[in-house]
Order: structure tokens, then C-alpha cells, then sequence
């Protein structure tokens, strides 16, 4: 009988950029957090997507405080993906979106309605290999997630009450598993607690789920985070989620997952050096969850870099430096 894999570690410890091996990406900034905004991040990555074309964006719970905007992803579709379509999958948990029926009255509700949307396991599941996975041989996913070309990752990167942070990996790990077997596999031990599984494990499991999604389309996914209203809490947990206590910064696009999310961690912690002690909350809700435990092991399972370029959409394209980035950023108020 084969031993039970054991989680790795690390999740608790930030490493700074200096001290990372390997190559680096490309990851793109724009301070300006508006419709226009979206669209010039957009337009620096989303030349791959063709096709049929999935965004899988969170839709939020009824009255979701935190969400992108919605008239910011609409100006988007309209501009460059006319023909898209807003994926989803039910939630593990009971709530607004546990089931299809709940989840069309949540969409709805939330003004989800000038894109198609398609809730992927609506009508059941499929499954993805996952390659080099030391929790998974194969991930069950939205059976629809196999009907499209390309995906566009739209994320609000924010905290998350069990993940640490909530970012593109946490976007796709969970979002794409189906609701009721996909979900519960990366949360549940079978036998124990609907939650019993957490930090080092949770991370590297969310991971492997994500891992079998990018895989599946290869080239032709991109990865946009939107840094703003980032509460400790992740966007299902609606109106009931921590207030906003860390700074808005900008919007971040990239070709490469890990090196967006690491991105976005980086300007967090960035927020220190800079001055804006306003990063706190934010900084303990990741290192108490082990949530850098997510980037670590997308590195390793050589899912992408954790070097990254980072270049200033606001200024061309040129080279910026992390605690440039967020010199803008004021001191929270709220």
C-alpha cells in the first residue's frame, strides 16, 4: 500500500524576489482601476484567445460588495470578447449558488446579464489529467469546461478565509471543480468534516486542480487580477465579508499564473516598504492560512515563474520596480 503523499512546506514564509531561482515572465501593470483600465490590461496578453472563449470570472454572492465591476466587464466583452461566454460551477457549500437553480437567481440578481453564462457542471462533470500531482492523477471539472477554445482567468485578488489569498490559482483550482465531487475533493478527506482539509495541503491540492485546467488549454489562457476593495475575506462570503482594510493598487496581466500571483503578493508586502502599514490584515489572513504555499508549489510543479518582468502599461511598457508600483497607493482611510 502506497504512503500517504505529505504536504510541503514554506507556506508560512515569504521569500522576497531576490532570493528566487529560475526564469522569468512577463507580468503587466496598469494603475488605472477603471473599465479602461481592463482594456489596456487585456490588450497586452489577449491576442492568444480565439475560438470559443470561456471567462471565468467569480460571480459573487447576492450583493457582493467586493466584486469587479460589472459595467468594467461588460465594456470589456463588448470591446474585445463579443462573443464570449461567463463560466461558473456550484459552490461545495450551501448558500446562494449551491445549486443551478439558486445560482441563475444569484447571477441574475447580481446583473450578470448582458453575457451568456454558463454554470460548467450544470449537467454534470468531466475529467482532467493532472500531470506530476502527488494528491491527483485526474480532477473533476465542469463537463462544459470541455466545450471551450480558450480562457480568459478574470480574478478580484483578495484575501480568502481558508486559502490565505484568493487569486487566479484560487480562481481556477476552485472554480472550475465541479460542486459536488470536484470541490470536495480538494476540501474533504473522505469519512471527516466538510472542511478538514487546510493549509500545505489545501494549497497544493487547489493547485493540482488549477494545474489540470491550464493544461487542458495550453497557450491559449490568460490571466488578468484586479487588486481593488481586497478584504481579508474571499467574494463568497458576500455581503458578510470583512471590510476593506487594504489599499486599492491597480490591475496586473499576465501570460504566466504563477508570476501574476506571486506579482500580486509581491505588492502587498511591497506596501511596507513603501510606507503603508495598511497591508497587515491582509499580509497575517495569507501567512496564518500558509497561502504561499500556493505559489511555491506552482513553481514547482513547473506551472510557471515566480521571477518575474513587471512593466508599466501606464508608461509604455517600461521596467518597474515593485515599491514604484505602489508609490501611488494611499494610506487606507475607510
Amino acid at each position: 500500500m502506497c504512503a500517504k503523499p505529505q504536504p510541503g512546506t514554506g507556506g508560512q514564509t515569504y521569500i522576497p524576489p531576490q532570493e528566487r531561482d529560475g526564469g522569468k515572465a512577463k507580468v503587466f501593470f496598469t494603475r488605472d482601476l477603471s473599465a479602461a483600465g481592463l482594456i489596456k490590461a487585456f490588450e497586452a496578453v489577449g491576442a492568444a484567445l480565439d475560438g470559443k472563449v470561456a471567462v471565468k470570472l467569480h460571480t459573487g454572492e447576492k450583493d457582493g460588495p467586493n466584486i469587479i465591476p460589472r459595467d468594467w466587464v461588460a465594456a470589456l466583452l463588448q470591446a474585445k470578447l463579443p462573443d464570449a461566454t461567463i463560466v461558473e460551477t456550484n459552490t461545495y457549500y450551501e448558500g446562494d449558488r449551491y445549486t443551478t437553480k439558486q445560482h441563475r437567481e444569484t447571477i441574475a440578481h447580481n446583473g450578470w446579464t448582458f453575457a451568456p453564462v454558463d454554470i460548467m457542471d450544470e449537467f454534470g462533470v468531466a475529467t482532467l489529467p493532472v500531470e506530476g500531482g502527488k494528491w491527483f492523477d485526474v480532477m473533476h471539472v465542469g463537463a462544459h469546461l470541455l466545450d471551450y477554445d480558450s480562457m480568459l482567468t478574470l480574478t478580484h485578488f483578495k484575501g480568502h478565509m481558508m486559502g490565505g489569498f484568493g487569486g487566479s490559482n484560487k480562481n481556477l483550482g476552485i472554480g472550475c471543480a465541479d460542486g459536488r465531487i470536484g470541490k470536495k475533493e480538494i476540501h474533504s478527506w473522505p469519512g471527516a468534516g466538510q472542511w478538514s482539509i487546510a493549509y500545505e495541503e489545501l494549497m497544493e491540492r487547489m493547485t493540482e486542480s488549477t494545474k489540470a485546467t491550464i493544461d487542458h488549454f495550453g497557450d491559449k489562457i490568460v490571466y488578468i487580477n484586479v487588486m481593488r476593495n481586497m478584504s481579508v475575506s474571499c467574494d463568497c462570503e458576500g455581503t458578510a465579508a470583512m471590510p476593506v482594510v487594504t489599499p486599492n493598487v491597480g490591475i496586473l496581466a499576465s501570460t504566466d499564473i504563477c508570476a501574476i500571483d506571486t506579482a500580486c503578493v509581491d505588492l502587498v508586502y511591497a506596501m511596507t516598504n513603501a510606507g503603508l502599514v495598511h497591508n497587515h490584515d491582509l499580509v497575517e489572513r495569507i501567512e496564518s492560512r500558509h497561502g504561499l504555499r500556493q505559489l511555491y508549489y506552482m513553481h514547482e510543479l513547473g506551472m510557471g515563474e515566480w521571477r518575474y518582468d513587471l512593466l508599466d502599461l501606464d508608461d509604455g511598457g517600461a521596467p518597474l520596480a515593485l515599491d514604484d508600483a505602489v508609490a501611488h497607493v494611499k494610506p487606507f482611510e475607510g
